[in-house]
């Protein structure tokens, strides 16, 4: 059976029709082993298309040919939840012709559902597919588990194309995205490299620093009045926030305290509370390492969804609602809780928000873990370099040299102070941060925008404009 088969990578893209100005979309799973993007990318130059939109759920490391693109005007607008620099520091300088659009992982699904975004044809990786178009992402030799960034993609898509190295009968099973939305399947050599799942933000820290910052984080939650049977966590995937994992299980052995679910971005950690009867459940639109992805395939308990079930704030309901807690990242915090995790001390691009904004919103407790100081210049600041995520949904931050608790959260600040945690103000820690750094040259930038960034709601948080270098 043919089905929707098509011979190569440039015939699919001449049976979509592509023409200059449209969008194609692209989703992450495969982080900086993705070779689809790439492949995509290199074959729509070829034919001398210009003008392009690229709507990605993240670009990576391995999405460096964009910074080329965008200066030849192959690629003239970007629509994303996360840069990395390898593209992020073109965009700053000014190449890419209209202001990049930085969304959350919720509210990317909720602009395609409302028309607020379009994609004319999604390229979608899956680690297996039959002629139809069904497909997963945990059979094959490029597995790399849920599918979740992109179920949008393939339903509100116009045209949608599968690209697959494991081709199997109809019909295969299971399925994570099914035929219906499919229009062409395409069989290629490799769709990457499963190592890159696991690499850049996704490792945990072995840092003595980020360990203690993280187990400080756990002894927050453990005394927050938050802890309790049935809670719901998540962490965010930087290093220090996944190594909160670490002392998860000792704070539940001490105090008795079994979990509900673990939603996520996954890690082999997480699966072991899972395996051990810490928690009951998982729910997943990502994972980080390749234990996670032999867990989704054969455990039930661990259940993949799409990202508008994740955290899409906009709808009538959502996983990320639901939380308790979750422990997140910074690359700046300010003294009001505004955290920026989309650009460096010198205002360039290289991050995003990915869920942070939405989690952090939807959550009951949420933990910013952060060393005071980041390559010797100061993490906590009178003001962050571009708003992420709004301070109003931060409600502590925990660095190496003590706590700060927002101040709406008097009662929660008279917890962890009872409990003997080192609690300060967090004016303390921005004087502590500057007495050990001095004040920073101011960074300049010109009057061109350069990216617009939107919270969870679809708002407009904050405008990134063109470094001066």
């Amino acid at each position: 059976m043919k089905g929707k088969l098509v011979a190569s990578i440039e015939e699919a893209i001449r049976l979509c029709g592509l023409k200059d100005g449209m969008t194609v979309s692209f989703h992450h799973h495969l982080r900086d082993g993705d070779q689809v993007l790439p492949m995509v990318m290199a074959k729509i130059e070829e034919l001398g298309f210009h003008d392009i939109t690229v709507s990605a759920s993240s670009i990576h490391g391995s999405h460096g040919c964009l910074a080329d693109m965008i200066k030849s005007k192959v690629v003239t607008g970007i629509d994303t939840n996360f840069i990395h620099k390898c593209v992020g520091t073109t965009i700053s300088e000014g190449y890419l012709e209209t202001p990049a659009i930085f969304r959350t992982h919720g509210n990317r699904p909720h602009a395609l559902a409302t028309g607020e975004a379009h994609i004319d044809i999604a390229f979608i990786a899956a680690s297996a597919a039959d002629c139809q178009g069904n497909m997963n992402g945990v059979d094959g030799p490029s597995a790399f588990g849920p599918m979740g960034y992109a179920f949008a993609d393939a339903q509100f898509a116009d045209k949608v194309v599968v690209i697959t190295d494991y081709l199997v009968d109809y019909p295969l099973t299971p399925i994570s995205i099914d035929e219906r939305y499919v229009d062409y399947v395409v069989k290629v050599d490799s769709i990457g490299d499963t190592s890159g799942i696991a690499s850049g933000i996704t490792t945990i820290s072995k840092d003595p620093i980020g360990l203690k910052i993280a187990k400080t984080a756990v002894q927050v939650f453990e005394n927050s009045g938050y802890f309790e049977d049935g809670f719901v966590y998540q962490t965010g995937g930087g290093r220090t926030s996944l190594a909160t994992t670490k002392f998860l299980k000792e704070a539940m052995d001490r105090r008795g305290v079994h979990g509900a679910c673990i939603l996520g971005g996954i890690n082999g950690l997480f699966i072991d509370l899972l395996e051990q009867g810490y928690f009951n459940k998982i729910v997943d639109t990502q994972c980080f390492d390749l234990k996670a992805v032999e867990s989704l395939k054969n455990d039930v308990r661990h259940q993949e969804i799409a990202c508008g079930h994740y955290a899409d704030m906009c709808a009538k309901s959502c996983v990320a609602a639901h939380l308790t807690t979750v422990m997140l990242g910074a690359t700046e915090i300010d003294t009001e809780f505004n955290v920026n995790i989309h650009t460096d001390s010198n205002g360039l691009i290289m991050g995003g928000s990915g869920g942070h904004t939405d989690i952090a919103y939807g959550a009951k407790l949420t933990v910013i873990v952060t060393p005071l100081l980041r390559q010797r210049r100061a993490a906590v600041l009178d003001r962050v370099g571009t708003k992420s995520t709004m301070g109003d949904t931060i409600d502590v931050l925990v660095t190496q040299r003590g706590i700060a608790v927002n101040p709406k959260h008097q009662g929660l600040r008279e917890r962890l102070l009872d409990a003997g945690l080192p609690v300060k103000d967090i004016h303390e820690l921005r004087k502590m941060a500057r007495d050990l750094t001095g004040e920073p040259k101011p960074v300049a930038f010109t009057d061109k925008v350069v990216a617009k960034v939107y919270g969870y709601d679809g708002k407009l948080n904050d405008v990134i404009y063109q470094s001066k270098g």
